[in-house]
């Protein structure tokens, strides 16, 4: 086994603009690489057959898919971001709940100073936590 990422399927030709989104949001991130369907591919013409991108030094692999189904993102599964600052993890659940839908405010729950999680406008879920 050469290594384990995590994978995101987008819908409606929404990952180019949520990989721009998440990489805009923190430091340290990049998109890495993109792969567009071309003109009587399968996909829809200029949309992301596969990409990667970097959040911090964690990579994730996303892709459009041109199949609409029945399921999305599910909070589940999320992405858990542990942060420094009280205006850190202020400003990136503020940003991040942007369309999106709050699951747990930020809040003292006893297990840390301060936690959030969301579900974006994208459909994916976000843990947002500053350690006590």
């Amino acid at each position: 086994m050469k290594k384990v990422t995590p994978f995101l399927m987008f819908q409606e030709g929404k990952a180019e603009e949520a990989m721009n989104f998440y990489t805009s949001l923190i430091e340290d991130s990049a998109i890495r690489k993109i792969v567009r369907y071309g003109a009587n591919e399968s996909g829809d013409e200029g949309t992301v057959m596969q990409a990667t991108f970097t959040l911090k030094d964690q990579e994730f692999m996303c892709i459009d898919s041109n199949i609409k189904h029945q399921f999305s993102f599910t909070p589940s599964f999320s992405i858990f971001i542990t942060c420094n600052t009280e205006e850190e993890i202020d400003n990136l659940f503020q940003k991040l709940n942007e369309g999106g839908q709050a699951l747990m405010p930020i809040g003292d729950y006893g297990f840390s100073k301060k936690f959030g999680w969301l579900n974006d406008r994208y459909g994916v879920s976000w843990q947002l936590n500053l350690p006590k």
